[in-house]
């Protein structure tokens, strides 16, 4: 599982070089990402950083998904009516697949994120177990409505190997 995340995190670095090198960015579509490692998204969210990429949230993106709106400037960033993004304490997992909170993390997780997106968690019960769920009028408050576009965007999964995606 780690060899894979590795590898992973390795092609998107590579593919971010790559688009760098030639001067042009990419538009990433990111849906259906249910989180994982704060460290995994934050070396991946650099490198979308550094290749100029424009982000699309398009669906559902939480847990440590929600890092790109800390990571990446607002103004490369746009959401669709479908987005949904889940904010909750960070966890370590416990024995018998339990969760255990870690207030580190959760500390740190909090501070990645813009200071908008964290008033209207402290005002929607902070970062608690069940989560919070920011979407509709009160994320296109904060962030630009974008339109799906029929041009090619990568559609990063993050729990494996970057692909191009037409909408």
């Amino acid at each position: 599982m780690a060899a894979r995340t590795v590898v992973a995190t390795c092609i998107l670095a590579a593919a971010a070089l790559l688009v760098k090198a030639d001067g042009r960015s990419a538009t990433v579509r990111i849906s259906d990402d249910p989180g994982g490692r704060i460290g995994d998204y934050v070396v991946r969210y650099q490198a979308l950083r550094a290749a100029n990429d424009r982000i699309i949230i398009d669906g559902y993106c939480a847990s440590a998904c929600t890092i790109v709106l800390g990571a990446i400037p607002q103004n490369r960033i746009c959401v669709t009516p479908r987005a949904e993004l889940l904010f909750h304490r960070a966890y370590d997992a416990g024995p018998h697949h339990s969760r255990l909170s870690n207030r580190a993390a959760t500390e740190s997780l909090y501070s990645m994120y813009p200071a908008k997106v964290q008033r209207w968690i402290d005002r929607h019960g902070g970062l608690n177990r069940r989560g919070v769920l920011l979407k509709g009028r009160a994320l296109a408050a904060m962030y630009r409505l974008c339109s799906v576009h029929r041009e090619p965007t990568r559609k990063v999964d993050l729990n494996s190997s970057s692909q191009i995606q037409y909408p």
